[in-house]
């Protein structure tokens, strides 16, 4: 599923199924050494992943440690993002020459619970999310629109090391038409954030389908200034 929202230049891989065996490094394995099984599995399973995809890369396995935020420490050079939820695990990453940021997310096809809507949505978004759960219902958009904010905040971060708050950013998925299946955004971060600019320039992509919502987007370094690129 991720492969198809990605381009030809960000090399991604997903699964349905975990990891079987010893696949982390020890370093890895002390992250998780009292987590519960389930956390286990996620974890060991995307850097499975993740290190079958930079292989392809022609990068050698590395331990991928987790920052205080949870984003993963990439190699020097690679950029790339990790995502899992209930039966789905995906990777997607890249040479930093070539993809200057990468966000990915999967969540299941099913509605926010209650009470969360208004927490990750500001009332623009919520207007258009009502009038798409009317037109196009197998869609869980609440869900979609949380993702594509979870990728956006997934490619924002290691680029800029602010967090952003989930009412930060605008969302409106394109449901039909020459332009389906992809969302448009705008940031509105705080005074504090560093410029933004450099992200409006990207669209985001999204598909569902075996009970799944899988968003992401990725902004091609050729795209950027010199400045920003380097």
């Amino acid at each position: 599923m991720i492969a198809e929202l990605l381009p030809r230049s960000v090399t991604a891989y997903d699964t349905f199924a975990d990891a079987s065996g010893d696949v982390l490094f020890p370093e890895e394995e002390a992250v998780v050494a009292r987590a519960v099984d389930k956390r286990r599995r996620e974890f060991a399973t995307v850097r499975e992943l993740a290190r079958t995809a930079m292989a392809e890369l022609g990068i050698a396995p590395a331990p991928l440690l987790p920052d205080r935020r949870g984003a993963p420490r990439w190699p020097e050079g690679i950029v790339g993002s990790m995502t899992h939820c209930d039966g789905y695990r995906a990777v997607a990453v890249a040479r930093a020459r070539e993809v200057y940021a990468i966000g990915v997310d999967a969540e299941p096809n099913d509605p926010l619970p209650d009470g969360v809507l208004d927490v990750v949505t500001v009332p623009a978004e919520r207007a258009v999310l009502a009038e798409l759960a009317a037109s196009h219902p197998r869609v869980a958009w609440d869900r979609l629109v949380f993702s594509a904010k979870e990728s956006i905040f997934k490619a924002w971060y290691p680029r800029t090391r602010h967090e952003l708050d989930f009412t930060e950013a605008e969302v409106v998925p394109v449901p039909e038409g020459e332009a389906a299946g992809t969302f448009t955004f705008t940031l509105a971060p705080g005074p504090d954030a560093p410029d933004t600019r450099w992200l409006t320039v990207a669209r985001g992509r999204w598909t569902v389908g075996d009970g799944i919502v899988v968003t992401a987007l990725s902004l091609p370094a050729a795209n950027l200034p010199a400045q920003r690129r380097g």
